[in-house]
């Protein structure tokens, strides 16, 4: 049970530089991609297919990818940034500033005739090095029953994404989630390299290899369970939380 917990608290996106002569061998792979396979879908759709991209000839064909990242979501994100430790633990959702590229964080950077423009694109130097791509393919006409929007098909797609996150966290393979794959022009422009005909969409992307250099341990907090956990009713909290917290 204690091991679980410390896989799950352990488990992060890595955003350092990937060890290009190291390559993720098959037997680990297979493991992946068998936690993949076991994730639960609902009604057991198995929703999902799995594009393994390793040749380097298409892997530099999707870093050429024109991916900028738009202002809307800079702005989004910047909102939400913390910009030390101390604002981090006060507000204990969002990101620390230092997990992005510089440029994302400065707002003189996003204008089109910036010096730093350059620096907004993504997806070149977050394919170029990692030994593999695990694109997740998901079918846009299909839904699973009684549920409006694919809320659940969606749901689904969550629980692939952490089972092969949790057990690439256990192998010790860095893994970063790429979800600018599902943006409309990146969407289409993939799916012409992997040959993925419609329906097939992209739900995202992961990134996988071995870091260079072991993750620091960056600044990871949540909230406490006092803080979300409503007992019987909305609104009503529960002070068990507060005296069992650890």
């Amino acid at each position: 049970m204690l091991q679980i917990q410390k896989l799950i608290r352990n488990r992060h996106s890595e955003r350092g530089a990937f060890d290009t002569t190291r390559t993720v061998a098959k037997p680990e792979l297979e493991l992946i991609l068998e936690a993949a396979r076991w994730a639960p879908t609902p009604n057991n759709m198995q929703n999902f297919e799995i594009v393994v991209v390793d040749d380097r000839r298409e892997l530099e064909a999707i870093g050429k990818i024109p991916a900028y990242m738009s202002e809307p979501y800079l702005r989004e994100n910047y909102a939400q940034l913390s910009f030390s430790e101390a604002e981090l633990e006060t507000k204990k959702v969002g990101m620390p500033a230092s997990a992005f590229p510089a440029a994302w964080t400065n707002p003189e950077a996003w204008s089109q005739d910036s010096d730093y423009r350059s620096q907004l694109t993504f997806l070149d130097r977050t394919v170029r090095d990692p030994s593999l791509l695990l694109v997740v393919l998901y079918d846009g006409s299909k839904r699973a029953p009684g549920s409006d929007g694919d809320v659940l098909g969606h749901m689904g797609l969550g629980c692939v994404l952490e089972n092969m996150w949790l057990m690439s966290e256990a192998l010790g393979i860095g893994f970063h989630v790429l979800t600018i794959f599902n943006d409309t022009l990146v969407d289409r422009e993939v799916k012409k390299i992997i040959h993925a005909e419609p329906p097939m969409k992209i739900a995202f992307a992961c990134a996988l290899g071995y870091p260079v250099t072991p993750s620091a341990a960056d600044s990871r907090v949540r909230r406490n369970l006092e803080d979300f956990v409503h007992h019987n009713q909305f609104g009503r909290k529960d002070v068990r939380w507060k005296e069992h917290r650890h």
